[in-house]
């Protein structure tokens, strides 16, 4: 499918490309009008529409899709295709950029959607687009055939519905009943959580039958061909086609104004639709479907694999593809067609009925296929048909993890479901499916499945120490105290193998590391270590390594933990494990490399994390190098993309659990950003979420709390508050408290004293400089710490001398921000007595915080250069007078895009990302209430002139 076509089909009321008017379903009509006169005073919401195949869910659609165009709404219709699931984002795509009246910035979403690499850079786009076509009206988005729709359609729509649920936007999807892919099955679930209003379409009755039929015929019938009608059992799109055909053949004849048969009951016929779906099924389940029709009647997977040739296993995908087509359906122990008529219709179509009726005279349709002596899979045991084919899909789940977790994790659960309850093989297939549904952004139904294993009982030791390895490593990211308790009982287990004990005990130290309970962490991992060297573990050591870092860390040693960081990473990259299952030695190498003022080494880490991810489909594993490059951007200055990354990881969240690893990096980072741009209300939301971080089971997460709440409390001018957010932390013990005495970030020992300072604590900011001067003699090689060390303690001793030396030191390091405030901090204390020398100072430290997009602090900062009596020209390089609502790289967009440039060309232009000039863009437009391109470029005329 191409994002430049539309996918249309018709509907099944259509016959010979006539439309007849919508019979037997004015409730539903009703229904629909009334959303869409709840979507005209601007509430939006969504509608799921389901039913079996050829019950009319597309023509509900496109009666809503009229009736919302008759009253001037604004509308968007998309639907996906079965032969063409392999277009990622197709069918969303074609809803919103095709048609009369595309999407804005069409060419800017289609190209994102042809890059590689660029998927959440286009969620992003489309929700900016969507925003942007609801100021202007409301809208109808319309989507149909939700069932054949790619994993990542699935995601945005998810997202985007969720994301704009505040606008006048209304989501119309159809999708049909029964058997769906389990992504289809989640996204459903997550809609009707959010409250979607759900239209099952269900059979016709007669009257609606009879009026179908004389719009077809032009006449009444009469009841014989009233008979024949109620064979379509109430589907309009068989009714229809089985109507319509008896017309062609001129079967019925119209006399005295009522349809009649002209020459008793009709032959079976071949019927459009059944053929089509047909044709859409493989060689092996169309081979099926005919031999089932031949049967005449319901029919045992047995008797068609002895039909057929083949063992009852080899035809289980054949069975599950005619299941999903609405063809056949469970019927006890046996399969059976939806509807007679589709039976007829099927076998009408056969050339070598006759043969095939021969071959299966001499079978009654119960009949058995499986010897006496060997029983079938109902009586509870997996034949070895069935075993060899589990055995299979494993193989090949195995093979595709590292590069494809979607089809592994599909492989997997087909495994799991070939496999019986009782089966000593089901808790190994569950420790391998649970990672797998992880990787792929199923969280919390690999939790359940682990969950439910373990409640189950009957485990062996082994069994139940793998599922739990598998359980720890899922809940790292999610709950590091679960993570804890869960690698914790495995380890405990008595009997298991050496090296099932040393993964569990080289991720119970992981969970305690990143947990912040640093003690325990080093005790358990200098034990795992001598259980993984027993086992000659490779992957535990690369783990184990990472713990050591960490300790390292811990201890203010930064070098060598450092050292320690690029070993792991290094050795899980040999082991092939830093990408394919989830291991903390990457992120942790990105993050310390940017901590150690290796920023570009960081950034290209995290960059390539996000790549190869997102190539591979690892939607949690994206998320998380979101998250890490997200704190990277915060301490380079980088707030825009700061911004742009951890809103991007908030996306489409499914986390079974707190959401530890978000807690400290994206939502940290958000209230940081909010801080810094003076953005009150995101700021208290983030605080919020604080609060409740400050309960949370791990310390970590409780630190990172309490200094938020702390930066919170000095933002709203509480130093006092701040303080006392902290005194619980600054004073736990030695063991688990925080290697900065509070802080996350070793660049923030300034700010720790300033705040101390403001609150009239001394000893406090005493405290603080003291560990940041031991932190700088623990690692001389590290110029950024001596810069960070020099600038506390000139403000503890106010002394201007120290301020400078500071300053000097931070010239080379990447910290803009902390730049920034010591020339701020240095220009404070010479604008006291000295105010002529203190200008340079401000003037340098407004054109960081500018570059960064700090506004509250460039205010800060043009206030004081107000006050020390400095006159300043206009530059461009920070806030512009003839532009006080926009941030510097605000303004640097506007104007290019004034100049007609696209968000891409800008991106190149300015070396951005999309996603932040689309974020800057969608800034300055609310900024300056403007509501499209024409009219920002008339306004940068305007105020660019001087007029």
């Amino acid at each position: 499918m191409s994002v430049n076509s539309m996918t249309t089909r018709t509907v099944p009321e259509e016959f010979d490309g006539v439309r007849r008017p919508l019979r037997g379903r004015d409730a539903e009509l009703a229904f629909i009008k009334a959303r869409l006169d709840a979507l005209d005073r601007g509430e939006g919401g969504i509608i799921r529409v389901e039913g079996p195949a050829g019950i009319g869910r597309s023509r509900i659609l496109a009666e809503a899709a009229a009736a919302a165009r008759r009253r001037g709404t604004r509308v968007f219709e998309g639907a996906a295709d079965p032969d063409e699931q392999f277009v990622p984002l197709g069918p969303l795509l074609d809803g919103v950029l095709a048609g009369k009246g595309p999407l804005s910035g069409a060419v800017r979403v289609r190209d994102l959607a042809t890059t590689p690499g660029q998927r959440f850079w286009l969620l992003q786009e489309l929700g900016d687009r969507l925003r942007e076509t609801v100021r202007k009206g409301p809208l109808l988005v319309v989507l149909d055939d939700l069932q054949w729709c790619d994993d990542l359609a699935l995601l945005t729509f998810h997202t985007l519905a969720a994301g704009l649920s505040s606008h006048a936007i209304l989501w119309l999807v159809a999708v049909r009943s029964g058997s769906v892919p389990s992504g289809v099955r989640t996204t459903l679930d997550r809609i009707r959580q959010a409250g979607a209003h759900e239209l099952a379409l269900g059979a016709l009755g007669d009257r609606a039958t009879a009026q179908i039929t004389e719009d077809v015929l032009g006449a009444p019938p009469d009841p014989d061909v009233l008979r024949v009608a109620r064979r379509a059992e109430g589907v309009p799109q068989l009714l229809v086609e089985l109507i319509g055909s008896l017309r062609e053949d001129a079967a019925v004849t119209i006399a005295n104004g009522m349809a009649r048969l002209s020459a008793g009951p009709p032959a079976p016929r071949v019927l459009p639709s059944v053929v089509r779906r047909l044709d859409q099924l493989s060689d092996e389940a169309r081979e099926l479907v005919r031999t089932a029709a031949a049967m005449g009647g319901p029919v045992t997977v047995a008797l068609l694999a002895e039909l057929l040739g083949r063992s009852s296993a080899a035809l289980i995908t054949a069975v599950q593809e005619s299941l999903d087509a609405d063809l056949l359906a469970e019927s006890g122990d046996r399969l059976a067609f939806r509807q007679d008529l589709i039976r007829e219709a099927v076998e009408a179509g056969l050339p070598l009925r006759q043969a095939l009726r021969r071959q299966t005279a001499g079978l009654q349709p119960g009949s058995v296929a499986f010897p006496v002596d060997r029983p079938g899979p109902s009586e509870g045991t997996a034949g070895p048909g069935v075993a060899a084919e589990a055995d299979r899909l494993r193989t090949e789940a195995a093979e595709l993890a590292a590069t494809a977790p979607g089809p592994a994790a599909e492989r997997s659960l087909k495994a799991l479901e070939l496999t019986t309850a009782d089966a000593p093989e089901r808790p190994r297939i569950i420790a391998e499916t649970i990672p797998l549904l992880w990787q792929t952004g199923r969280a919390a139904q690999a939790r359940e499945l682990g969950a439910a294993a373990l409640a189950t009982g009957g485990l062996g030791p082994e069994d139940e120490a793998l599922i739990r390895l598998a359980l720890a490593r899922l809940a790292v990211p999610f709950d590091f105290s679960e993570a804890v308790r869960q690698a914790r009982a495995g380890a405990q287990l008595p009997g298991i193998s050496v090296t099932a004990r040393g993964r569990l005990l080289a991720m119970l130290a992981v969970g305690l590391s990143m947990s912040g309970e640093h003690a325990a962490a080093e005790q358990v991992a200098a034990e795992a270590w001598e259980t993984a060297a027993a086992a000659g573990d490779r992957t535990a050591e690369a783990t184990l390594t990472t713990v050591r870092s960490a300790v390292s860390f811990h201890r203010m040693d930064l070098t060598e933990a450092f050292r320690q960081a690029e070993r792991s990473a290094a050795l899980a990259d040999a082991l092939g494990v830093s990408t394919s299952l989830w291991v903390p030695e990457a992120l942790w190498h990105a993050l310390l490399s940017n901590t150690t003022g290796r920023t570009a080494q960081a950034l290209a880490v995290a960059d390539e994390g996000i790549r190869i991810t997102r190539e591979q489909g690892q939607t949690t594993a994206t998320r998380m190098w979101l998250m890490t490059r997200s704190r990277i951007h915060l301490e380079t200055g980088r707030l825009a993309d700061a911004r742009a990354d951890a809103e991007a990881a908030s996306a489409g969240t499914d986390d079974p659990g707190p959401g530890n690893l978000a807690d400290v990096t994206l939502r940290y980072v958000m209230l940081r950003v909010a801080v810094h741009t003076g953005d009150r209300q995101t700021a208290r939301a983030y605080a919020a979420e604080a609060r409740r971080m400050r309960s949370d089971g791990a310390p970590v997460v409780r630190h990172f709390g309490t200094w938020m709440l702390a930066l919170m409390a000095d933002f709203e001018g509480r130093p006092d508050r701040a303080m006392a957010e902290l005194d619980e932390v600054m004073t736990s013990p030695a063991a688990d408290r925080p290697a900065y005495a509070g802080l996350i970030d070793p660049a923030d020992a300034p700010v720790l004293v300033r705040l101390a300072l403001r609150a009239c604590r001394h000893e406090r900011a005493a405290q603080a400089v003291a560990l940041a001067e031991k932190r700088a003699v623990l690692n001389p090689e590290l110029t950024f710490l001596a810069a960070t060390a020099a600038h506390a303690r000139g403000l503890l001793d106010n002394d201007l001398a120290t301020l400078v030396r500071a300053v000097r030191l931070y010239e080379d390091c990447p910290r803009v921000l902390a730049r920034a405030s010591a020339l701020e901090d240095a220009g404070r204390k010479l604008a006291a007595t000295r105010k002529s020398e203190a200008g340079p100072y401000f003037e340098t430290a407004l054109a960081l915080y500018a570059r960064a997009g700090a506004e509250r602090d460039v205010a800060r900062v043009r206030w004081r250069l107000r006050a020390a009596g400095v006159r300043r020209r206009p530059s461009t390089s920070e806030l512009s007078d003839a532009w006080p609502e926009l941030t510097a790289a605000e303004l640097r967009v506007v104007r290019l895009v004034a100049r007609g440039l696209t968000n891409q060309q800008v991106a190149e232009h300015l070396s951005l990302s999309p996603h932040t000039v689309s974020s800057h863009l969608r800034r300055a437009f609310t900024k300056l209430d403007v509501t499209s391109r024409a009219e920002l470029t008339r306004l940068v005329k305007h105020r660019d002139s001087g007029e």
